[in-house]
Parts: structure tokens; sequence; C-alpha cells
């Protein structure tokens, strides 16, 4: 499903290379986990799949489904299908939650070309969704994310992506800020989006987490590059001994 070569990346602004020949490839119906100390160009990685445009590709390429996806811009790849699930989720005052996701829901429909969902088909289904991510439906007439705890933020990223139904999911340290009861609930919506046709990528500095959503592969990012990829018995070798016998071996 999704397939980076050689990726070089920057930050467009002052030039800064974040990501230096990047290989990944992530197959559809697989959990990849990313870990890496921190600088390493993890949550760059996101922004650049999302399609920031505070970013720019130099050399490489990103394949979603067997195309270049460097051209498309944000909500391009979102009506295609990609999903970011934000480490520190905006605030939008004066936006209210509810009417936010009808919009965005209704233009993935369209997207797809599909029929914009009815107030109350669309109603039955955030509560349903929201239900099972133990969210209090008052909480959705707030605006988006606005007074909002880091529990409920991370439930409300997670609600977003089980009403889109996303290909490709980007977990970009979702665990961080959350308790173990939140973590638990976060982590269990995100394992009932798992589908032989879906995609996800959950980026994260630490084990606890890979308890709950546990991936088929691991991969650590280092200096912009992945330098060791394993299936999950990596992500406890690296909880027990740390980065540096990983990033010697790579250097």
């Amino acid at each position: 499903m999704l397939e980076i070569k050689n990726l070089h990346a920057r930050i467009a602004e002052d030039g800064t290379e974040i990501i230096h020949g990047l290989n990944l490839t992530v197959k559809a119906g697989e959990v990849a986990a990313i870990m890496g100390p921190n600088g390493s160009g993890k949550s760059t990685l996101s922004y650049i799949l999302a399609g920031r445009d505070d970013y720019e590709v130099t050399e490489g390429d990103i394949l979603y489904n067997g195309e270049s996806i460097l051209e498309l811009d944000a909500a391009e790849r979102a009506a295609k299908g990609i999903f970011l699930a934000f480490q520190y989720p905006v605030e939008i005052p004066g936006v209210a939650t509810m009417q936010f996701l009808k919009v965005a829901l209704n233009e993935q429909r369209k997207a797809r070309g599909e029929d914009e969902l009815t107030t109350p088909d669309f109603i039955r289904r955030v509560k349903e969704a929201a239900a099972k991510l133990q969210i209090n439906m008052d909480m959705l007439k707030r605006p988006l994310n606005v007074g909002f705890s880091g529990g409920e933020k991370k439930r409300a990223e997670i609600l977003q992506m089980a009403l889109l139904q996303p290909q490709l999911c980007v977990l970009d340290e979702t665990d961080s800020g959350l308790d173990i009861d939140a973590l638990k609930i976060v982590a269990d919506g995100v394992n009932a989006l798992r589908s032989p046709d879906r995609a996800v990528i959950v980026i994260t500095h630490y084990q606890r987490l890979l308890d709950y959503i546990v991936p088929d592969t691991v991969h650590v990012l280092y200096k912009g590059q992945v330098i060791k990829s394993g299936d999950k018995t990596l992500a406890h070798e690296l909880e027990a001994n740390g980065y540096a016998d990983i990033i010697g071996a790579a250097a």
C-alpha cells in the first residue's frame, strides 16, 4: 500500500534536511511501528506523508497504492484515504466538533462518489462510534479540541478515524499525554479498525502502546533513515536495551 523510496526531505523555510534516503514499505493489513530517539525524523515523516507544505521532498518518491503522491496537496491525500492523527491536536475555536465531523465525512464521501449522509444517519454513526470510545456527546457540541483534556483530544482523533475509515492511518505519538485508562480506550479504537484493506503506522517512543496495539513490524528510525527492522520483539529489545547498540551497529 505504501512504498517510500530513497526519500530525502527538508524544512522548506531554512533548508534543513531531516530525512536522508529513507526506504520503507507498509503492506495492506499491516500495522507498522516506527520508533527512534528524539530528533530522528519520526514526526517529520508523518507530516510529509500527510502533505504539510512546510516540508519539501528533494529526492525519492512516495507511492500510495502504486501511485506517487508527491504532487498532491493535503486535502487530495486525505480524499484518497490518508489520515494523520496528530501528536498535539490543534484547538479550533468557533468550529463545533459535530459540524467539523459532518463536513469532513461528507467531503470524503463526495470524493469517493458517494451520497452525502442525511443528518439523522450522520448522528446515528457518530453516537455509535463515540460510545465505543467512551466519548460523551456533550463534548462534541463544544468547539473542536477547545478545552479538551489530552485524553479527550486523542479520543476525538480516533473518532475522526473511525468515521472517515481511511486506508492509511498514521498515528503520530498518539500515546503522548495519555494515562493508562485513556491509552487502553484509544488502543481499542485503533484495533477495531484493523482490517486486510487498511494499513496503520504507529509512531511512538515507548513499548507500552505496543502492548495494546501489537505491531506486525517495527522499524527504527535514526537521522532520517530506517536503520533496522524486525517483528514485535524488536520493540521489546529497544525497551530493555535502548537504541545505543542498534545505532552503533548501523554506524
